[in-house]
């Protein structure tokens, strides 16, 4: 106990109070006792007894209201954007469990502001890139140094269409975070799903020249009926597929084959449908399997710059995860040795995705 806060001993705000009151009570009438025992008059002693109550609520109350006034301060410090400030301890009362939670919601709110300025960062770098690309192929086509012929058009007109793509990545992602995006749940037949996105992705392979094959798996039980079906929104499912899909085409060495696939949930556990996509690149570390489903994510040691690539938005899989968790499932890479034998080619990349039935 310190002479600054003398009861922060006690666990109630209420017994604090009350030990306020108390004391001050106790101690105006010990003293005025003691006044009148010493031959003192009883006016001279009623005040003096008044003022002694008073200090010692001062005293008393001084370490309950020292905390309030921190955070009053510390909360008009983060109103003016310093973000990094922090009340200290205060006990363990209600008092002391707000400012826990004070300090909770203060670091909070600074790892909040940090997303957003590093989110601001690199949108303004993602952006930049093929509008300062364009713009290059458009001055020289304005200046006559390169002609309007189809080739420098197709080079302004990828650009054009690599910066609408992250502009509609932005989009969905600021939408899917803000809840904004309803989920339209029907059931969908897996392989259906796993083929329409399959094809979507050898003609966009056809249309990149990227030299890799798309294949299809499903595993179905005899119990299975009419096959996988899933309870879900289709068009955000084939969302995921669309985003897992170009990025694993994109890191496949030439003469490849990423592999989809589709199989009910192992007995005993909830039941489900798990899809995978897996493919023949360079994998992800296991230190950077997590992080890579933050926004503008990117693993410069071992996929995109190993690999020759340049790599995507970095939004792709930031998409996948909230249509996932929209959906009440989890989505993960996995090690790329543990799934079904025979499925998974030598080293590459597992991505493993499960929905509930």
């Amino acid at each position: 106990m310190s002479l600054d806060s003398p009861l922060a001993w006690v666990t109630s705000i209420k017994a604090k109070l009350g030990a306020v009151v108390l004391g001050s009570v106790v101690a105006g009438l010990a003293g005025g006792a003691f006044l009148l025992l010493q031959g003192f008059r009883m006016r001279y002693s009623l005040v003096i007894a008044v003022v002694v109550s008073v200090v010692v609520i001062q005293l008393l109350a001084r370490g309950v209201t020292a905390p309030l006034r921190e955070m009053a301060a510390a909360a008009g410090r983060m109103a003016r954007g310093e973000h990094g400030v922090r009340v200290s301890p205060a006990g363990r009362d209600e008092v002391g469990q707000l400012a826990a939670a004070f300090n909770s919601m203060a670091a909070e709110l600074e790892r909040t502001d940090a997303q957003r300025r590093r989110l601001v960062a690199d949108a303004s770098h993602e952006l930049r890139t093929p509008l300062t690309a364009l713009q290059a192929q458009l001055e020289n086509l304005a200046d006559g140094v390169t002609e309007p012929d189809p080739a420098a058009l197709e080079v302004a007109l990828a650009q054009t269409q690599r910066l609408s793509r992250l502009v509609a990545q932005l989009l969905d992602l600021s939408r899917l975070e803000a809840g904004e995006v309803p989920l339209h749940r029907r059931p969908v037949v897996v392989r259906d799903l796993l083929e329409a996105a399959a094809a979507e992705a050898r003609a966009q392979c056809a249309a990149l020249g990227r030299d890799v094959a798309v294949v299809v798996g499903v595993e179905e039980r005899d119990d299975d009926g009419g096959g996988l079906v899933l309870d879900a929104d289709p068009e955000r499912l084939a969302q995921v597929l669309a985003n897992l899909l170009d990025n694993a085409t994109r890191h496949s060495p030439a003469g490849s084959a990423v592999r989809v696939t589709g199989r009910a949930a192992p007995p005993g556990e909830r039941p489900g449908v798990v899809l995978e996509v897996r493919d023949a690149g360079p994998g992800v570390d296991p230190a950077d399997r997590e992080r890579v489903f933050d926004r503008f994510a990117r693993t410069d040691t071992s996929r995109a710059r190993s690999a020759g690539q340049t790599g995507g938005s970095g939004l792709g899989l930031a998409i996948v995860r909230w249509v996932v968790d929209l959906h009440g499932g989890s989505v993960r890479i996995a090690d790329p040795d543990d799934g079904p034998a025979g499925l998974q080619p030598s080293g590459g990349c597992r991505v493993v995705v499960t929905l509930p039935a």
